[in-house]
Formats: structure tokens, sequence, C-alpha cells
């Protein structure tokens, strides 16, 4: 495909989106913006958050991640259902009953104000992470696949993937994220169909011999129980998808946010039922087409792109869907796809980091109402200037993105999973200026346990299992400052 029209397909995909922000941005006031004045469906709402949970992440990396470990993040993602339902009976309720714009309120009205914060900060820190991960990712795609051959530095395809989201986020916020998601998932997931049955039928298997190919079974082994040291052993993956969809969704800011804009609580918790059980059979097709890609490589003697002398697994799929003969209609629906992976998620996340610092550190909902608006949209110019930095900074790390992205979060989400479970399991109350002390020391302690040397681990190898572990540390750190409750907690 030209680079002409690949470029055509990016500013026709924009002019949508756009056109969507124009629509859903009509009233623009902090009400629309930060919760859609609580009108949207939920099964509008579930089918988008399908898009914004799988990310550029689910749509470049986990494929990639077959070549070492066939379908054992399977694993995981039995994991997240069960995190969801954790969420849906515990989290939920609790946000609708406060009525929270930001949920971190949660924490003042149970601990205090240092502990707001504090909670507040761990998201910002989080989510600024984990959003320029999976910018990083996608601005990678776009730069290995059309602007690299432009002359055009990868910092300014950053600038230039920021600048379009903040174009059709700054009016509408989260009711126009709301819309522009589901739009989005369903890009990404036409785009996985069409490369499934291209590749498919360039194998010249059935649908049905797809499963029992000795080919495909020979990488899509889900379960891993031979070796409890193993990052994928079961159990690490499986407890750590528990904790990690707790605390990277019932715990975030950015895609709780998008929950709160339904109607009522009853719809609220359809919504991420609904969105829970697609999300299994949608990683699944996702591991399947990681499978096939690497059985189509080896069939056709396809080399797993190179860049900067790493080997990518993260870019086989573009590699085979733009270069390698399976015609110009998988290669606009994974330009299309790619585009949709990049923005589910990096625009809801530079809307709930908007909302967040807005609400939690500058008070905008008991400033002057004159005073509102702009400073909001000040706020959105800033944490866009972030990002473009923090990504930038992330072209410099190795590894696997999907790797990276899941380490940095079991350390940042660490003490948030501490301060509300220890919130709601609790009826204690706590010294509240130490709490970010606990924060911080949580972390460096479970940094030094990971960092144990082989003589003391062996050969054990950690996993996702961080994240309950630095949530267990801080609230063990909690409970020795804190003290039994002289009044009921509500």
């Amino acid at each position: 495909m030209s680079t002409n029209g690949i470029i055509f397909l990016i500013l026709a995909y924009f002019g949508i989106l756009i056109l969507i922000s124009y629509i859903t941005g009509k009233e623009d006031t902090n009400e629309v913006f930060f919760k859609a004045k609580k009108q949207s469906p939920w099964y509008v709402v579930a089918f988008g958050m399908i898009g914004a949970s799988l990310s550029g992440v689910t749509f470049i990396s986990v494929p990639g991640l077959v070549n070492g470990e066939q379908f054992a993040y399977m694993q995981g993602v039995f994991g997240f259902f069960i995190g969801y339902l954790v969420v849906l009976l515990i989290l939920l309720p609790l946000y609708y009953k406060l009525n929270v714009t930001s949920i971190y309120q949660y924490l003042e009205h149970r601990f205090g104000k240092v502990s707001y914060k504090t909670g507040a900060f761990f998201f910002l820190l989080s989510r600024v992470t984990g959003a320029s991960f999976r910018l990083y990712l996608v601005a990678l795609a776009m730069q290995y696949i059309v602007f690299e051959s432009l002359g055009v530095p990868f910092w300014m395809t950053v600038v230039i993937s920021i600048l379009l989201i903040w174009l059709y986020t700054n009016r509408g916020g989260i009711k126009t994220i709301v819309w522009t998601d589901t739009l989005q998932t369903l890009a990404m997931l036409t785009c996985v169909i069409v490369a499934i049955a291209l590749i498919v039928n360039k194998l010249e298997w059935s649908a049905s011999e797809i499963l029992n190919n000795t080919n495909f079974k020979s990488k899509s082994k889900i379960i891993f129980l031979e070796d409890a040291n193993s990052k994928i052993y079961f159990w690490k993956y499986f407890i750590g998808g528990i904790f990690i969809t707790i605390a990277m969704t019932g715990l975030d800011q950015d895609m709780m946010q998008k929950n709160l804009t339904c109607k009522n609580q009853k719809d609220a918790q359809k919504n991420m039922f609904s969105m829970a059980a697609l999300l299994v059979v949608v990683n699944f097709i996702f591991l399947s087409l990681g499978a096939l890609l690497f059985i189509y490589a080896e069939q056709f003697g396809i080399d797993i792109p190179i860049v900067d002398g790493r080997t990518r697994n993260d870019l086989l799929f573009p590699e085979i869907a733009m270069n390698q003969g399976l015609g110009k209609g998988l290669a606009i629906t994974f330009i299309i796809g790619l585009i949709a992976a990049a923005y589910s998620s990096a625009d809801s996340a530079l809307t709930s980091l908007t909302t967040s610092f807005s609400v939690d550190f500058l008070n905008i909902e008991k400033r002057e109402v004159d005073q509102q608006k702009p400073l909001r949209k000040k706020v959105h110019v800033g944490v866009s200037i972030l990002l473009i930095i923090v990504v930038i900074i992330f072209n410099s790390l190795e590894g696997s993105v999907v790797s990276n992205l899941f380490k940095f979060a079991t350390f940042t989400y660490g003490p948030l999973l501490g301060l509300f479970a220890f919130g709601i399991i609790t009826k204690r109350t706590i010294k509240d200026q130490y709490t970010w002390i606990i924060g911080l020391a949580a972390i460096l302690v479970t940094y030094g346990i990971t960092s144990l040397p082989e003589n003391v681990i062996g050969d054990y190898k950690f996993h996702w299992e961080v994240l309950p572990i630095n949530g267990l540390i801080t609230m063990l750190g909690l409970f020795f400052i804190s003290k039994k409750a002289t009044t009921n907690i509500d």
C-alpha cells in the first residue's frame, strides 16, 4: 500500500472521530467532560471498553507473545474475568453510593486528604506510564510502516499522535470517548478477523482445521503447571490477573470513569459483566492470530522484523499485513485497526488524567463556575505535553512492551490496591499524614524483594504476583499506622 494511501486513511479516520467529537461536544461543560451527564447506554459503554481494555498492547504485542510463551497469557485472562466480578460486586456499588467524579474521592471519605492525594498521585503515575507505553508501541508501528519512509523523526510521530487525540477530546471529554471507543473497538475486531481469514485461506486450511492443526496446537498450549519457578506458571498468571484487573480497572479512574457515565449502578454492572465475558473470547482470538502469524512466517520464510538491532515480535503483524502479499484489503483494515488501537486507550487516558488532576489536585468542582472550563482546558494541554515527553523517553527502553507495561503496573498500582483493600476490608482509622510514606515504602520493599539475588530465591521468576505482594505490604504498613475506629465507618 502506498504512503499516500496510508496518510489518506489516517486523515479520513480522524475526520470521523472529529465529527463524532463535534456532535457529542456541543455542550462543552465540565459535567459533560467528566461524567457525560450520566446518560451513556450501558451496552455502548461495554462494547467501547473492550477496545480500551485491548489497546495497542493487545493489538500488536499480545500476538507477539505467542513466540515465547504460546497461549500462557490466557491464564491471566481467566484471572481478569474473576477480577471484573470483584469490581462489579464491590467497587461499582461503592462508587455509585458516594456519587464520586474521581474514584479517589472515596479515600478522602474513608481516611482523609493525604490518603486521597496519595491515591490520586499513584493513579497519575500509573496511567501516565501505561498510556505512554501503549502510545509508544503504536507510534513505533506507525513509524515503521509509513513515517520512516517520509523522513519524519520518531518524536514528530509522537507529537502528531497526541495532537490528533487532543483535537477530538478537547470539548466532549468522556462523552466523546464513550462513542469513539465503540468505533475503535469495531475497527480493531474487524482487522483481526480479516487477518485470520486471509492467513487461513493462504495456508489452505478450513476454519474447522485451525484448532486441530498440528502446527497450531504446537503454539497454543494454555495451562502451564510444570514449573512453579517459571514466570508463566498458571497460578502466578491467574492470581496476578485477578489483582491486575482489580487495580488497573477497578482502581483506575480511566476505566471506571466510563462506567460512571452509565445511568445507574445496575446498568454499570451489566456493562462490566458483558465486557468481562467478551474479553475472554477476544483475547483468545488475538492469541490465535499470533499463532497463525508465526506459522505463516515459518511456512513462507518471513523474518521477524529487527529494529535498532533488536528482534521485535511486536512488529510481525504489521510486517505481514503490509508487506507480504495478503492483499490491499488487509493493509487497509490493518492501518485502521492500528490507528484505533493507538487511540482507544490513549484518548481515554488523556481524558481521565485531565479529570483526576483537575478534580483531585486543583479542586475544580469547588472553584467559581467561570474558572472551571478554562482551567480544565489548560490541564488538558499540559497532560498532552507530558505524554509526549514520556513516550519519547520510553523509546530508549528495551524488552517486550506488554511485559514492561505490566511490570511497571505491579509497582505503581500496588499502593492503590493496598489503600482501597484496607479501607474496604477493615474498619480501622489511620494516621492520614503518613499514608504517602507507606505507599512509597511499599514500592521500595517490593522492588527489593523482586531484586533478590539468585542465591536467595534460586530459579524463581517473579511475574504478576508482584502486584498482590505490593498491595499486601501496603496494607501491613497501613495497619502499623492505624487504630480501631471509635465510630462506625459508613
